[in-house]
């Protein structure tokens, strides 16, 4: 391994690491309810292809798929944070 490369390889996990730290400053806003809240809408939207409005429920079930991700994304951020805070 060249000198580069071998210093380079000992940045990556620093950095790494203060990247989901600053990211998850954004996640302050995280709250488990929202997460609940479009967990059942992608339930609403399966219930209503179940039902026989495909159409709408396809476009609820999505919708509700992304914001799951979203919400998800930011409540994991958090506890993430949380942890770091009670670590170090």
């Amino acid at each position: 391994m060249t000198r580069t490369r071998q210093l380079r390889a000992l940045w990556v996990a620093p950095a790494f690491l203060a990247v989901v730290v600053l990211g998850c400053g954004a996640a302050g806003a995280a709250d488990k309810t929202k997460v609940d809240q479009a967990t059942k809408q992608v339930e609403q939207g399966a219930k209503q292809i179940g039902s026989g409005s495909v159409g709408p429920g396809v476009k609820q079930t999505a919708k509700g798929i992304g914001k799951t991700v979203v919400e998800g994304a930011k409540f994991s951020g958090e506890n993430i944070k949380e942890f770091f805070r009670k670590t170090f």
